[in-house]
């Protein structure tokens, strides 16, 4: 039995799972905000919890905003402040009387995807998650890459590629930098530059619905944003080139990205071809927890 923890920051989600991948039970409970010792022991509980139920113990991967610095083993760049600088993965092992692995929330949505999901199968996947913010993961040969400084996949950490001079010098990022991926396209971003240009606040899922309905200020917002990803996408092929692109969060439900994007993004990739596939999500706001199981 394998089992997943999502370490989210309004929830813990656990997940258990049989080798074949078919989920036997999961259960959730509220993230105690900022208390350290309460998250440690509301994982310890669910994980007790569920292995009372089954009867059995499984091999434990936890999913985290975040990441373990090599330097000093405790947790970093973790959106939820208070896990930051924490020792987790060895509290989380004494705690639980076992070994187990930790990798940040994007690396097991790859992870998980590249296993049993919509890039099963595929050699090199590159797995993003287009949300609240803008992070990826990447896969190879069904291994999660994190690389020496544990950073492998900060794609929205990067400068938005091939700028145009009204995208410069670019918002400002919580990172300290501006012109960040992510100001550009995470869904806050989105709202943001909709408004800048027409002075109008929606969220991206009014800005679809009104440009269905034919407005024309939303449907350029769209475009922009299409072109915005193609070169952001682009990039990664350059470097990485990937079999597959999967897309999760909040903004992998715009069905159109999947055709217009692929248009779009040849322009930039070094190749006479580009064979790389964008695809949606298949378990969506399971994968991250389906993913821990899979460490």
């Amino acid at each position: 039995m394998k089992l997943g923890i999502d370490l989210g920051g309004t929830k813990i989600e656990i997940i258990a799972l049989d080798d074949k991948g078919v989920e036997l039970l999961r259960r959730r409970v509220p993230t105690p905000q900022g208390d350290y010792s309460s998250t440690l022991q509301a994982i310890a509980g669910l994980v007790h919890g569920v292995e009372t139920e089954l009867g059995q113990r499984g091999s434990l991967g936890i999913g985290t905003p975040g990441s373990i610095s090599k330097a000093t083993g405790r947790l970093k760049n973790s959106n939820s402040v208070h896990l930051n600088g924490q020792p987790i993965l060895q509290d989380l092992e004494i705690l639980l009387q076992r070994s187990m692995k930790i990798s940040n929330d994007a690396n097991c949505f790859a992870l998980s995807e590249a296993t049993d999901g919509a890039a099963a199968g595929a050699a090199v996947v590159f797995g993003v998650i287009i949300g609240t913010g803008t992070g990826a993961g990447i896969v190879v040969d069904g291994h999660v890459l994190t690389g020496p400084n544990g950073i492998a996949g900060e794609w929205g950490h990067n400068p938005l590629p091939w700028p145009m001079d009204e995208e410069l010098p670019g918002p400002e990022c919580y990172c300290g930098h501006q012109g960040c991926i992510e100001t550009f396209l995470s869904g806050p971003g989105m709202t943001k530059l909709h408004q800048n240009d027409t002075g109008e606040s929606l969220s991206p899922e009014e800005i679809v619905i009104r440009a269905k309905g034919g407005d024309n200020a939303c449907e350029r917002s769209l475009q922009r944003y299409e072109n915005r990803l193609a070169r952001s996408l682009a990039h990664v092929i350059n470097i990485l080139d990937p079999d597959v692109i999967v897309l999760g969060g909040g903004m992998s439900n715009m069905e159109r990205l999947y055709t217009n994007v692929p248009e779009r993004w040849g322009r930039w990739v070094f190749s006479d071809r580009v064979d790389t596939k964008l695809v949606k999500h298949r378990f969506g706001d399971s994968s991250g927890v389906r993913g821990a199981a899979w460490l």
